[in-house]
């Protein structure tokens, strides 16, 4: 079905994306996966064809373009299971912060790169203790003179061994009250004295992701990397992260997609009792049933990109979104597994890959519980307000 929020030159530059993909990226899918890394040569490939926030400014080397645009580029790396780059928290979470929230020095200093694909961002909220509740964060960052000394610890940080530059959620004022206010956003190059990168974990899924742990020893970084106003780091959190759903939302239909489609296609070639497994009613109810949910799933996540684009303040949708479209991924691959019968078991096949890679969709970027708090609230059913 054509999508109404595509343009002719969205199209176009879908199938420049899809080219460099097949050509550049796909060949190295495999060997990301073994590493449990992606490679700084495709990072820099990805910069140089202008694909690394093509919504950024144009001033610091973006094309100043919508962010459907992209979205774009999360659909085709998604479409061919690229999850090894995280692109997506490099461009459409990381950077904004820098865009909007960097002082002027920041944004010369870190932005081009970060666009050309030698500065690789990576965002540290999460602690050992501490999951959704950033209020609670643990990891202080002290003054001291002209420099900030860090100590604390992060984990299941996306980027940890191959980042450059982290955005780094820490107390600036523990004894703030209420907590957030005392919250602030540093930036600590990786290779701050003090910074050390601990463990790449050893994952369910996304094998060729390097989520890592990552420790805070006396780290000192210059107080000319906080970003922003001292404080103010939960606010600025709270602002970003509808796009950090939205690109949730958009990664997680487009692999459902990919997911079914190649369904479809080993369902007509695979062959039981005489005929294709295709045929039976089953099947074909399965396969009814799942691409009518994709189809819609596209509709409104295509109806909030528009959105969003527009300025529009949707946080209560995208969380929608990003709760409805990951729970569907995970069914989606459950019941594609299903279809393949024991070869969907079997890594061979790219669908026992999905199934795994889908787990932690509904965990990341807030889990799907907190979406759903969040929706409440906003509804007005949360007797404590």
């Amino acid at each position: 079905m054509r999508r109404d929020i595509l343009t002719e030159e969205h199209e176009i530059f879908r199938a420049q994306v899809r080219r460099f993909v097949e050509s550049e990226l796909v060949p190295k899918i495999d060997g990301w996966n073994r590493a449990g890394m992606s490679d700084r040569e495709s990072w820099r490939k990805l910069g140089a064809a202008g694909f690394l926030g093509a919504n950024a400014p144009a001033e610091y080397g973006g094309a100043g373009a919508d962010f459907i645009y992209d979205a774009i580029v999360i659909e085709e790396l998604a479409r061919v299971r690229a999850h090894g780059l995280m692109m997506g928290l490099h461009s459409d979470v990381c950077l904004p912060y820098l865009v909007s929230f960097g002082s002027q020095a920041q944004k010369r200093r870190w932005v081009p790169g970060a666009l050309s694909g030698a500065v690789i961002l990576g965002i540290a909220m999460t602690e050992p203790g501490t999951g959704s509740d950033l209020a609670a964060v643990q990891t202080t960052a002290r003054r001291d003179g002209d420099s900030y000394v860090i100590n604390g610890s992060k984990i299941f940080i996306s980027n940890g061994q191959i980042a450059d530059l982290f955005i780094v959620v820490a107390k600036t004022d523990p004894k703030a009250n209420p907590p957030h206010r005392g919250i602030s956003l540093i930036l600590v190059e990786g290779d701050a004295p003090g910074f050390v990168r601990g463990r790449k974990l050893d994952k369910l899924g996304l094998r060729g992701q390097d989520t890592s742990e990552l420790f805070f020893e006396d780290c000192r970084v210059p107080a000319s990397n906080l970003l922003g106003a001292e404080g103010a780091g939960f606010k600025m959190l709270m602002e970003k992260l509808q796009q950090e759903r939205l690109v949730c939302a958009v990664g997680a239909i487009a692999s459902a997609r990919r997911c079914l489609d190649d369904t479809i296609d080993y369902t007509r070639q695979r062959k039981a009792f005489g005929q294709p497994i295709a045929s039976f009613q089953n099947s074909q109810f399965k396969l009814a049933e799942m691409m009518t949910e994709v189809e819609v799933g596209q509709s409104f996540v295509d109806r909030l990109l528009a959105a969003h684009v527009h300025g529009d303040q949707i946080v209560t949708e995208v969380s929608m979104a990003k709760w409805w479209t990951t729970e569907l991924l995970k069914r989606v691959a459950s019941q594609c597994l299903q279809l393949h019968g024991g070869y969907g078991f079997m890594m061979e096949f790219p669908v026992a890959t999905d199934y795994a890679d889908a787990a932690v969709q509904s965990i990341y970027a807030g889990t799907n519980e907190i979406m759903k708090v969040i929706i409440a609230r906003r509804m007005g059913l949360d007797a404590r307000e």
